[in-house]
């Protein structure tokens, strides 16, 4: 791009960056240029005592690299120096690669291109090309954090495809959403793009196609969607008996549940929570899948993932009473100022008492079969958790389908 320097306003974002639409050369610092750009951006970069140069074959790779900086001195704000037909292109890969979270301001130049490389023809639009641009070069990221691993229950017969995700394996460098976070949230800041290829990489993982995969709409109550009927906005719990659809509960503490009746072939898949549980999440996807489609509650085998134990988690005084009234040992502590409360057992005693067998529960109670819930606070190098990372954690998942 090009510009004259007296028309630009002053700027006071953390980060600038002056972006070629169609190459690499962006700069990366508290200021930027690229592409003979230097008339635009010589106002933003004097006085800097640090200026890094990317210089990657794809926007995208610059991109992610500035992020990555941003991302490590926990910054938000981007100032973008560039033409109109940059902004276009530039607001495509913002979209794919960075949330709510970071502040993008563009100013543009009135002035013509002269990058060569910003007038080669294509006949492509310019958003299958950066779609399949940014798609290309996360797949070719190496795993972090080891190769993807999951957790299965030996309760649930092979007549399903099911699993519990790890935090190994997938391309997220931000040290609490490392790496195979697989949930996007405009409050945090892993992008549609990482997720989407974290996702991918599970799929190729477990057996499945991604593209079929229905994650819970969580809004920590105790809704149940049908699927085949109307989908609503929100929802705590999916159950459906077609093959080959992909059912997936996010936790990160909060539990993943997985439900499946061998019989009928019915599935289920819920995200129980303090609150979930407390309105009895687990017993209405229980209800669902004998309502709709005449399960019978004996035939149900439910198996609960990683989440926070009681040895981690802990409500104020106020709550814990709700938990004493399911069962007194849901409370260890009672009169402390927080009480460390464990839903994994108020949420078996509530299956129990809703009439699915103990012997049809795996959760941490069981111990002749390989653990599918640990404590995920415990265990920072294998699961994410919200009690021990804060408000930007990552989010695991039980997923479960009908082969």
């Amino acid at each position: 791009v090009s510009g004259k320097a007296s028309a630009l306003p002053a700027i006071n974002a953390a980060w600038g960056v002056s972006a070629c639409a169609h190459g690499s050369g962006l700069s990366q610092a508290n200021g930027g240029s690229s592409c003979g750009s230097a008339p635009l951006t010589e106002p933003l970069l004097s006085g800097r005592r640090s200026v890094h140069v990317l210089d990657f074959d794809t926007i995208t790779e610059c991109l992610c690299r500035l992020k990555q900086t941003v991302d490590e001195l926990d910054l938000s704000s981007v100032a973008v120096l560039t033409s109109r037909q940059g902004k276009e292109i530039l607001l495509l890969y913002q979209k794919q690669l960075f949330t709510e979270v970071y502040s993008f301001e563009y100013y543009t130049s009135e002035d013509q291109l002269t990058c060569q490389r910003c007038s080669l023809a294509h006949t492509d639009s310019p958003g299958d090309r950066v779609n399949k641009e940014v798609t290309t070069f996360l797949q070719q990221l190496p795993a972090l954090k080891g190769d993807v691993t999951t957790l299965t229950s030996t309760l649930i017969p092979d007549c399903f495809g099911h699993g519990f995700s790890t935090r190994a394996g997938g391309v997220c460098s931000i040290p609490t959403l490392s790496s195979l976070n697989l949930f996007s949230s405009s409050k945090r800041r892993d992008g549609r793009a990482v997720v989407e290829e974290n996702r991918r990489r599970l799929a190729v993982h477990a057996g499945f196609h991604p593209q079929p995969l229905h994650m819970v709409k969580v809004n920590h109550a105790s809704d149940v969607w049908v699927m085949g009927k109307a989908e609503p906005d929100s929802y705590d719990a999916i159950v459906t008996n077609q093959a080959g659809v992909v059912l997936a509960a996010p936790g990160a503490d909060c539990m993943p549940i997985l439900f499946a009746d061998p019989v009928l072939k019915v599935i289920g898949a819920a995200h129980a929570g303090w609150k979930g549980t407390l309105m009895g999440v687990a017993m209405a996807t229980v209800g669902a899948m004998v309502r709709e489609f005449g399960c019978q509650v004996s035939d149900i085998i439910v198996a609960v993932g990683p989440s926070v134990g009681a040895c981690c988690f802990t409500l104020g005084r106020e709550r814990a009473p709700d938990f004493a009234c399911i069962h007194p040992d849901c409370v260890l502590d009672p009169h402390s100022a927080r009480p460390h409360v464990n839903i994994r057992l108020a949420n078996r005693i509530l299956l129990q008492k809703g009439g699915i067998l103990p012997e049809h529960i795996h959760d941490d109670t069981v111990a002749d079969r390989p653990c599918v819930t640990p404590c995920t606070s415990c265990h920072p190098e294998a699961f994410f958790s919200h009690v021990r990372d804060g408000l930007n954690f990552g989010t695991q998942v039980g997923f479960l389908w009908i082969k």
